[in-house]
């Protein structure tokens, strides 16, 4: 559980928890993502968002998606 605090509501210039703790766990999975610290499907776990959608989301936070491994470049193009 990530606890939003009304200074961090303020930072993100919102006044909803639900969306303050969904914008700071897809920036959390897109930074471990991008650190290839884990798999395409354990980020979208912790983003709680479907793994396409995530993967999608990649280049809006600037992550280059070229850095897919082989194994999760055939999964993605076996889902299409």
């Amino acid at each position: 559980m990530i606890e939003v605090t009304d200074d961090l509501l303020h930072a993100l210039d919102t006044s909803v928890h639900d969306a303050a703790a969904d914008e700071i766990r897809m920036t959390a999975a897109v930074k471990l993502r991008g650190l290839g610290r884990l798999s395409s499907v354990a980020v979208a776990r912790l983003a709680a968002v479907p793994r396409g959608l995530f993967l999608s989301k990649l280049a809006d936070y600037g992550v280059d998606t070229s850095n897919l491994t082989e194994d999760e470049l055939e999964r993605q193009t076996s889902l299409t």
